[in-house]
């Protein structure tokens, strides 16, 4: 079936139209089960047959990799963070909660925007946690 992202397949039990029970004229019957005979055609993936649930169904191929039409860019330091641009949005990678801190500052102060890290939140959680000095 076309992966259009417009008109995605409906992924049905197999032979779900001939029984009640397995849905036909009861659309909350209607689940997928994952086929397992050993001569099940759908299992097999072959042409004519239902289509069979797996991975790539389901993304917008024009869209992947970008959010608010920003590109993410993977951050793991300062200099990556400093080396941002205007269309870009920083992806926070692995990093430690000492590092985290240093770019959570610098994000909010030159206004940054941070994909996986809700800047404002983090600085209150800190200071709440270390108290007034």
């Amino acid at each position: 079936m076309p992966t259009d992202s417009k008109r995605k397949p409906k992924f049905l039990r197999r032979r779900w139209y001939s029984y009640g029970k397995l849905g036909l004229k009861r659309k909350k019957k209607q689940k997928w089960r994952n086929p397992n005979g050993r001569d099940n055609k759908m299992r097999e993936k072959r042409r004519g047959y239902l289509a069979v649930v797996s991975v790539g169904y389901g993304t917008d191929r024009k869209s992947k990799g970008t959010i608010k039409g920003k590109k993410p860019v993977r951050v793991e330091n300062l200099n990556d963070l400093k080396k941002i641009k205007q269309n870009e949005i920083a992806h926070l990678g692995k990093i430690g909660q000492k590092m985290k801190v240093e770019i959570a500052k610098y994000a909010k102060q030159n206004k940054i925007e941070v994909q996986n890290l809700n800047v404002n939140k983090f600085m209150k959680k800190l200071e709440k946690k270390n108290g007034p000095k």
